[in-house]
């Protein structure tokens, strides 16, 4: 296994500034470490006059001189820092990020409202799976509302209005008690804006709707209902039947009553006019809660980076005399050149996609490559156990640049290349490897064996491969030419291998097409 990478994601909001330290062992195991909350409400002054005060900017300089203490104490060596809505809307916002860096040594991003969206999205779909898709997700911060409505993981609908909770409750002066010709202000607002911006209007019934934040957490317990798919959730006609209540109540009431802190207890009320009025549109009863949102879309990022190889791979004297010599050999044999050469390009881009879960050194990718050109010689023999035929033609023809420890591998990898036969140690070429080898042996054959799988009717139909990670699973969406259901129904059984190796679930997504 890799060593452990620490890594940090800061979310600076429009409501508050937060860390998350955590502990990657790869792009699908990351453990969270420690999170911290600093309450620097940056939207406060930015909403009523578009500039941060000299006294966010002292403020903001301690909040992050103290994170960089915390990051440097826990041996963070990667991390994000972005900041949201109120940070994009003042007219300083160059001052507060060069003061930030010039105190703290923290470079502070200010992204757009797609690119805070885009990541909330990755945490979701992380979080809950490939077999829980969601088809709406809703992001209630302090300084906006961002909407994703989703068909197959791919954003349908998208809109981002500005009917934060702090945004209003300091445009319209709501600081505590809402009465409720207020409350019915604070509805058309939000309704006015649903209704220009996410049109049409989207029926989601039963379908899985997720909200994220803070704000959500804190109404999910006013109001709590069922657990959705192992999910907390906030139950809207119950909030309904209790909003009054919320409504009602001044800011230190909320506090005792809720057990919230003061800058949540002084949102919570338009908080929860939001969720209902977008409920109401949407034709929801209820929110699932992820308990995720853009800094857990950070530390995915941050940790797929870390363990993925960015720079080109560029093979040496030896390795490339080693694809000559193997592909002289192949086409000796008369292997099937076309069939051969696009297991092999879709064995490197699963490969180079999959880098972050495996960690496997450049010169393994050499001997896939070998593998994939190998792996059907043996129909020089006999159809039948042709995966046979082919591992002792691995191991004992001359194929000019392979030897030793290279050649034992590349001959598992024929052997097992297809379902006929799993790694034991009874068989020629397995049994000739270092224990140590063996672990490379059995998870280049896994990807080999996906990749073959996926050229199974041998008419090179799915032309690229993307991959994405999530809860436990790598998804592999495929981009095919025709109809590629015999390879997509080959690929899914053979990568039980895959699976088994690297602890992960494997799903197939084709794109409809366009």
């Amino acid at each position: 296994m890799s060593e452990p990478v620490h890594i940090a994601a800061i979310d600076a909001g429009s409501n508050a500034v937060r860390l998350s330290v955590a502990r990657a062992y790869s792009a699908l195991d990351i453990e969270p470490v420690h999170t911290e909350r600093y309450p620097l409400r940056l939207g406060e002054s930015v909403f009523v006059r578009p500039h941060f005060s000299e006294d966010i900017f002292k403020r903001g300089a301690k909040a992050f001189r103290h994170f960089r203490e915390v990051m440097d104490e826990f041996g963070v060596t990667r991390y994000r820092a972005v900041a949201t809505s109120a940070t994009r809307e003042a007219q300083n916002r160059k001052e507060f990020v060069r003061r930030v860096k010039q105190k703290s040594e923290i470079l502070l991003e200010v992204i757009s409202a797609g690119e805070e969206s885009r990541l909330g999205r990755e945490a979701v779909l992380a979080a809950l799976g490939p077999e829980t898709p969601p088809r709406c997700i809703a992001d209630l911060g302090g300084g906006s509302l961002e909407i994703s409505i989703l068909r197959e993981n791919a954003v349908e609908q998208g809109a981002q209005l500005p009917v934060g909770t702090v945004r209003l409750i300091t445009t319209l002066n709501l600081p505590g008690v809402i009465r409720p010709a207020e409350a019915e202000q604070v509805r058309r607002y939000v309704r006015a804006l649903l209704e220009s911006k996410l049109v049409p209007r989207p029926n989601l019934g039963e379908s899985i709707a997720v909200a994220l934040g803070g704000n959500a957490d804190t109404l999910a317990n006013v109001a709590p209902g069922p657990r959705q798919h192992g999910l907390q959730t906030m139950d809207l006609v119950l909030l309904r039947e209790r909003l009054p209540d919320i409504l009602e109540r001044d800011v230190r009431e909320r506090m005792k009553a809720y057990a919230v802190r003061r800058d949540r207890a002084d949102v919570m009320g338009v908080a929860a006019i939001t969720f209902l009025t977008l409920g109401r549109y949407l034709n929801l009863r209820k929110f699932a809660l992820p308990g995720v949102g853009v800094r857990e879309g950070l530390l995915q990022e941050i940790a797929r980076e870390a363990f993925s190889r960015t720079e080109p791979h560029r093979y040496n004297g030896e390795a490339r005399q080693l694809l000559v010599g193997t592909r002289s050999f192949a086409r000796r044999v008369g292997y099937e050149q076309q069939h051969a050469e696009h297991v092999r390009e879709l064995s490197i881009q699963l490969f180079d996609q999959l880098q972050a879960v495996h960690h496997m050194p450049a010169h393994s990718r050499v001997l896939l490559e070998a593998g994939a050109l190998l792996h059907d010689t043996g129909h020089m023999i006999s159809h039948r156990g042709h995966h046979k035929h082919g591992e002792y033609l691995a191991l004992n023809a001359d194929i000019p640049g392979l030897d030793g420890r290279d050649r034992a591998i590349a001959a598992a990898l024929v052997r097992y290349h297809n379902r006929k036969s799993e790694p034991g140690g009874h068989h020629p070429a397995y049994s000739a490897l270092e224990d140590t080898d063996k672990p490379v042996a059995r998870r280049l054959a896994a990807i080999l064996r996906i990749a073959e799988a996926l050229d199974h009717s041998h008419r090179q139909r799915i032309m690229k491969i993307r991959t994405t990670f999530q809860r436990g699973a790598v998804c592999l969406q495929v981009y095919a030419r025709g109809d590629a259901t015999e390879d997509l129904r080959d690929a899914i059984r053979s990568a039980e291998l895959f699976e088994k190796e690297f602890h992960v679930k494997i799903y197939f997504r084709q794109p409809e097409a366009s």
